[in-house]
């Protein structure tokens, strides 16, 4: 369809995504934008976005919804994203049988049982940062933020030790929107190359992970009801990168706004606050992902300003935009840890809200507690204005956060 006005085009290193979010927001509840060449329709309203993301009338599966699918797959940059076939694309019944079979992973029981599992790999972690020379300088995102969840995700999924620094290299790809569509494609080659390396590593010595678990469904069940292979590969994609980037980019957030608000951190140490404030409100303040592609209209949907979002057409959640709407909060753009309402969109609304979220929170508030007991005077090593954004419009975090630890405490 064709639409009388020009889409605003969003950037893809991100530079500046505070004030496109803003431009968004004072758009409407929803405006067309460019992302990377494809057109869709930003929701940054909070209300209209929960609409959206419960009604029936919107689909995640871009196959059977999105006409331009066939012809966009093929050059677009973002094509992983749209083109995999796991419960992120599905929609109805498909979308409930796979997220049945990966639930348990991700029980309470389950992920109350990985506690020691994620204080021990902390304590690991801040042991290694504490042997380093007293005064010298260390990039938390790399040290801190990058090897709790990728560690943490590879207990659960079952990934070799030796595995895991490939996984994170290909897993940064995906959410880097600056590649080519010729870089991206390589990519997601040699994504799914170690994708089948940890197939074949788990068939040939099952255990009790994930992976495990699901390679058994997929060779066991011969009743349709099972994982395609298709499938299989898919879904692990979305565990490993799910589980490890987006909260590879809380932690970081949460640190960098802890330490550039010393009287929020302040809040916390006299008790007025407690961690898992500062975990919903880095939530609300910076979500992991500022924008999740795509979504599509099943039918034609009718939006409270009169504006129709037709049959076919793309939509993309703009989360981040949508967690500062002024009708949703007071004084949305101040971090506030005591803020009466935190409500926020980052892990998703609806029949897609991620499963993985219990854990995100038990791994981004045990690395803050532990830290900031260990290293009480830790401190930005530099400016806060010299912190870098990532170059993507998708993934929200620093290219380095460094800091210097201070003194143990005694």
């Amino acid at each position: 369809m064709t639409h009388p006005f020009a889409p605003i085009v969003l950037d893809p290193t991100g530079a500046d995504h505070h004030a496109e979010h803003k431009q968004l927001r004072d758009a409407g509840a929803a405006v067309l934008v460019d992302v990377l060449g494809v057109t869709a329709w930003s929701i940054s309203d909070p209300d209209v976005l929960k609409r959206l993301l419960t009604g029936p009338d919107v689909s995640k599966d871009a196959r059977a919804h999105w006409p331009a699918f066939q012809e966009v797959v093929q050059t677009w940059p973002l094509a992983l994203w749209v083109g995999v076939s796991n419960m992120f694309t599905a929609f109805g019944n498909d979308h409930r049988r796979l997220r049945r079979m990966i639930a348990p992973a991700f029980s309470a029981r389950r992920v109350a049982d990985l506690t020691n599992v994620v204080e021990g790999i902390v304590t690991s972690i801040l042991d290694d940062l504490g042997a380093l020379p007293a005064g010298e300088a260390v990039d938390l995102r790399e040290h801190l933020a990058y090897p709790l969840p990728i560690a943490v995700i590879g207990h659960l999924m079952g990934v070799p030790a030796d595995q895991r620094a490939g996984f994170r290299a290909v897993v940064d790809g995906v959410f880097d929107t600056t590649l080519s569509s010729d870089a991206q494609a390589a990519n997601t080659g040699r994504l799914y190359a170690a994708l089948d390396g940890l197939i074949a590593a788990r068939r040939a010595d099952p255990g009790d992970d994930m992976t495990s678990l699901l390679i058994a469904a997929r060779d066991d069940e011969g009743d349709g009801r099972g994982l395609s292979d298709t499938e299989l590969r898919d879904t692990l994609l979305l565990m490993v990168s799910a589980g490890y980037e987006t909260t590879v980019n809380v932690i970081d957030q949460s640190l960098s706004l802890l330490l550039t608000h010393p009287e929020q951190l302040g809040h916390v140490r006299a008790g007025r606050a407690d961690w898992s404030d500062v975990v919903e409100e880095t939530l609300r303040l910076e979500p992991a992902v500022k924008h999740l592609p795509l979504r599509y209209a099943v039918n034609d949907i009718t939006l409270p300003d009169g504006q129709t979002i037709s049959q076919g057409e793309a939509i993309l959640a703009s989360y981040a935009a949508a967690n500062r709407h002024p009708n949703w909060h007071n004084d949305a753009d101040t971090f506030d840890v005591r803020r009466p309402s935190q409500g926020h969109l980052a892990f998703g609304h609806g029949v897609h809200f991620c499963l993985g979220a219990p854990l995100a929170r038990l791994e981004i508030a045990t690395s803050l507690r532990m830290l900031f007991t260990r290293f009480p005077q830790i401190e930005l090593a530099v400016p806060a204005d010299q912190l870098e954004p990532l170059g993507s419009l998708i993934s929200n975090g620093h290219q380095r956060l460094p800091v210097r630890l201070g003194s143990t405490a005694v």
